[in-house]
């Protein structure tokens, strides 16, 4: 079995795009035993990625899901399994005979988590979509850019990651817990619009006790506020300043050698564009990383804006072990970190069908039998 805190729990994984296989990563790096169900039909998938992180620390096998040969391997799979996972439009898995009630059938006790973009149900359910369109369906969006402009996509890291893989491994553990004291499975229905509508349930306080409004980026925590942004520095880099409080921002005020005196007051939102202006020319003077050298050691929760690259060799990541080199990639590690229980480093993603027929022959597949389903087609 795999070390961390999920040693010996068995996942079977639907091939999918982004927020389930994040999802099984989440599981994979903490030590579930994840196999992959991959297709035994040759063809390119939309978004591969050679040695893919999202593919990391997992078996995979090829199964040809359109023979029912392949189907009773998967649910041969799943009886002896802790959790299923797929990422298909709502009603695809049933009709492929792997919906939760032929699984259920099998193995009552496993857990079935399943994510979409909309949900199971409602009126949006069955329709198209991507990252940006949930985002904008859950309030989530809206908020985002500057003021007077659109609203800025932030990459896909709140709907497909944030609020969908990680919520759904989040739902999965849940479920897990319960399971230890009724003895039953159930499904778990995430979807990216609730998940990412979860993320801004602090926004939701916060407008009402009256500390949000007035449109994007007019707010303390949207770029608004001049005390809580990004400026450019010297050499064309960036900082990111976040000095809320009143000693973050009298830290502030000296490590860029200001008098504050001289200083409007940096609550007070009609002096806001006048205090941007101070902040920008004082921050402005000076390289990146010199700036950031002198405010190391002090409260002004003022920080460089690293490039993913730099990121992965900042000493403090370094000290931390947040990036790994796994088979040549830089990249997140797995986290958080357990002290009595910790994960492995994972390992590279293996190739599409490389493990099918060791996975058969723990699953109690003679060679045979592997032999005949690879004869039919249904394995590869």
């Amino acid at each position: 079995m795999k070390p961390g805190p999920l040693s010996g729990l068995t996942v079977i994984e639907l091939a999918g795009l982004a927020p389930a296989p994040f999802a099984c990563t989440i599981l994979a790096d903490l030590g579930a035993d994840v196999i992959r169900v991959d297709r035994a039909v040759p063809g390119q998938d939309v978004l591969s990625i050679p040695n893919d992180p999202l593919m990391r620390g997992r078996r995979t096998i090829g199964v040809n899901t359109k023979t029912a040969e392949g189907i009773e391997v998967v649910l041969t799979l799943a009886e002896r399994s802790d959790v299923l996972v797929e990422g298909y439009r709502p009603g695809v898995a049933e009709r492929m005979g792997l919906g939760p009630e032929d699984v259920h059938a099998r193995n009552p006790r496993l857990v079935y988590g399943r994510i979409t973009g909309w949900g199971q149900d409602g009126p949006l359910a069955q329709s198209a979509g991507h990252d940006i369109n949930y985002l904008g369906l859950s309030g989530a969006l809206e908020p985002i850019g500057r003021a007077g402009e659109r609203p800025v996509p932030p990459v896909n890291f709140l709907g497909d990651f944030g609020g969908g893989g990680l919520y759904l491994a989040m739902g999965v553990l849940a479920a897990l817990y319960e399971r230890a004291s009724s003895g039953r499975g159930q499904v778990v229905d995430a979807s990216m619009v609730d998940g990412s509508a979860l993320l801004t349930t602090q926004l939701y306080g916060m407008k009402a006790a009256g500390l949000w409004g007035g449109g994007r980026g007019r707010n303390v925590l949207d770029g608004g506020a001049p005390f809580y942004d990004t400026y450019e520095c010297a050499d064309g880099k960036y900082v990111a300043v976040g000095a809320i409080e009143m000693r973050f921002w009298a830290a502030l005020v000296e490590v860029l050698e200001l008098d504050p005196q001289e200083l409007p007051m940096h609550l007070d939102q009609r002096e806001w564009p006048r205090l941007r202006q101070i902040l920008a020319e004082a921050i402005g003077k000076y390289p990146r990383d010199e700036l950031v050298a002198k405010a190391e050691g002090t409260d002004a929760c003022l920080t460089p804006v690293l490039s993913p690259d730099e990121a992965a060799t900042h000493p403090h990541n370094v000290a931390r072990g947040t990036f790994v080199d796994v088979g040549g990639v830089v990249q997140p590690a797995p986290g958080p970190k357990f002290d009595r229980t910790p994960a492995q480093p994972p390992e590279p993603p293996h190739e599409k069908g490389a493990d099918t027929d060791d996975v058969l022959r723990e699953f109690g597949y003679e060679p045979a039998d592997i032999e005949a389903l690879r004869t039919v087609g249904a394995v590869a």
